[in-house]
């Protein structure tokens, strides 16, 4: 669906992204994990088409990405955006709504069409009961939740999501990730997420990529991928891996405090 070749990327003299190739397929979820500085949001922005690759290309099936108007891309690539409009005076319907911006020209009003899409992702995400707060009344699991509502309603193949779940509480972050896995079997929709805890990562993600100092390191499904010794070549921290209990994918746990010296590693 979505070819990544060869892409890398410089901002001065420093290369973020070197040589990162990826296939991506309808309806998978493909987790992008590394610590801090790896290029995991560089590479995210490349294949939404924000940035271009110095090298490589990012393909969406047989048209180049770069070539594709913004429009056009977003109504097949939409962004879980971080920044929410947070301070602006704006109601949840109305954040939502900006969501139809692909499909609507300047200065128009929405279709009858529009407002029945955004009347069934309030419903679809359980926040017409609060369509008409305004954003700055709501708590952040609401906000997120506004968030992937707006990337919903732009009716995406691809959805791309940098660190969705951060600062929210358990129960926020499993209801946000339910919503995206009920897309990903109903809709047939590709999930490409950045997420740093491993254990998520595990439960949610078809495929799991590895990035160190721009590079790909490793990259196949969580019971390919994940090992203690790749968690400790990645990160410097010592673990034990061990088989989920009911799904049998790798779970991390950490060593006991001061049981290890830290080891320095270089990422």
């Amino acid at each position: 669906m979505l070819t990544i070749q060869s892409v890398s990327k410089h901002y001065d003299t420093c290369c973020v992204i070197d040589g990162v190739s990826l296939q991506l397929k309808r309806g998978e979820s493909v987790g992008i994990l590394g610590p801090n500085g790896s290029g995991k949001t560089t590479l995210l922005r490349m294949i939404s088409g924000e940035l271009t690759p110095d090298q490589g290309e990012v393909w969406l099936e047989e048209q180049n990405l770069s070539k594709l108007k913004p429009k056009a891309r977003a109504r097949r690539i939409a962004v879980l955006a971080q920044e929410l409009l947070e301070d602006a005076p704006f109601t949840v319907r109305e954040i939502i709504e900006m969501g139809r911006y692909p499909y609507v020209s300047r200065f128009e009003t929405l279709s009858d069409h529009d407002v029945e899409v955004v009347d069934q992702i309030l419903q679809q995400t359980n926040l017409s009961n609060r369509q008409h707060t305004r954003i700055t009344e709501l708590s952040g699991g609401e906000r997120q939740r506004v968030a992937i509502a707006r990337a919903l309603v732009q009716e995406p193949e691809i959805l791309l999501l940098d660190e969705p779940t951060t600062y929210l509480d358990l129960e926020a972050q499993w209801s946000l990730l339910d919503i995206c896995k009920h897309w990903q079997k109903e809709k047939d929709l590709t999930l490409v997420m950045i997420i740093h805890d491993l254990n998520v990562a595990s439960l949610f993600c078809d495929r799991i990529l590895f990035l160190q100092n721009g590079k790909c390191i490793a990259e196949g499904t969580p019971k390919e991928v994940i090992s203690a010794s790749l968690v400790e070549q990645v990160y410097g921290v010592p673990t034990v891996v061990i088989p989920h209990p009911e799904t049998g994918v790798p779970q991390i746990l950490h060593q006991p405090f001061m049981m290890n010296p830290r080891k320095e590693h270089g990422s």
